[in-house]
């Protein structure tokens, strides 16, 4: 009787294991897909315009930013973080480098870098106020658009330009 529980237990368990892997494995494929195209195109209305991500990341996200006041943004084409932590970075910022946490709550309960906002008081480091808050949503939708039309993407073309726009622009004319 005790070895039939026993192989019971073990064929749960394995059981578990292998849904756990599974789920785990159809995850992982599901960030692989392509995102959906109007996703894209709303993640790119959020970075130039509720994130005014272009403000420090340039209209491009290049690094060459649009506004001489703010911050130096990294070059997005040339990023070699993951999704995940590319919106760890959007969530909670970079504390003390410019870039704002777009989390409302970020350092309210410690989930961003293990830091509540006194931790970053006594540490000096500040954090800019963003333009908006973000949803997460929101933030999924500018990595969709980051992932088809940024990162590893290369340096801005005259087709990308006008692609990006939709028409073209006087800024499209200086490319090749």
């Amino acid at each position: 009787m005790a070895r039939s529980r026993v192989k019971w237990l073990a064929g749960m368990v394995a059981g578990a294991t292998l849904a756990l892997l599974m789920s785990q494995l159809a995850g992982a494929s599901a960030f692989a897909q392509t995102p959906d195209p109007d996703d894209v195109a709303e993640g790119m209305r959020l970075y130039r315009t509720k994130g005014d991500c272009q403000s420090c990341h340039g209209w491009a996200a290049d690094g060459r930013k649009m506004d001489t006041q703010m911050p130096d943004g990294a070059n997005l084409r040339t990023t070699r973080l993951s999704r995940e932590l590319l919106l760890m970075t959007i969530k909670c910022g970079r504390p003390g480098k410019g870039m704002p946490a777009y989390d409302r709550l970020a350092y309210s309960d410690g989930r961003c870098y293990n830091m509540k906002a006194a931790d970053l008081k006594s540490k000096n480091l500040e954090m800019p106020d963003p333009p908006a808050t973000l949803q997460v949503r929101e933030m999924e939708r500018i990595l969709d658009f980051l992932q088809v039309k940024v990162v590893g993407q290369g340096p801005m073309t005259r087709a990308k330009c006008v692609e990006f726009w939709g028409s073209e622009v006087d800024v499209c004319k200086e490319l090749q």
